[in-house]
């Protein structure tokens, strides 16, 4: 089994795990990647070090972080975790969602929090009418059932 890093276009990194460098590149070339933060297919492999058992050693110094990196891993790590307490706490109330969110501002449902599917417009007239919402992009790997 091989552990890629990789890249989608919008610079989000994750891991894959692979059978050999050639299923990556057919799962890639049949466009069957996708980032689990944005669900883009444009997906790359990062350089990474191989890593070689030869036996007993003395453990080794633990390798420098990227700088650069950790801040963006750990804003993806925040951010899907929020988006799973969201997704626990809340019902899905789907493409109801604007006229549900209206019902309880106006008192005509009970009170609970709500996610679902909302258009720009729709976001847009109930935040005009001073009904708080927050748009939240679910990546579709949360979407469904997690294996």
């Amino acid at each position: 089994m091989k552990v890629l890093n990789l890249q989608c276009a919008h610079q989000h990194v994750f891991e894959g795990w692979f059978g050999s460098e050639d299923e990556f590149a057919s799962q890639r070339d049949g466009g069957l990647l996708e980032c689990p933060i944005c669900g883009d297919r444009e997906v790359a492999k990062l350089p990474s070090a191989p890593r070689l058992n030869l036996g007993a050693t003395e453990p080794a110094a633990p390798a420098k972080t990227d700088v650069a990196a950790m801040p963006q891993a750990a804003l993806q790590k925040a951010w899907l975790q929020m988006v799973r307490q969201v997704m626990a706490n809340t019902e899905d109330v789907g493409e109801r969602f604007a006229e549900e969110a209206r019902r309880i501002h106006y008192g005509e449902s009970e009170e609970r929090g709500i996610r679902g599917q909302a258009s720009p417009e729709e976001t847009e007239a109930l935040l005009d009418e001073g009904i708080q919402v927050l748009p939240l992009p679910v990546p579709k790997a949360l979407k469904g059932p997690v294996q």
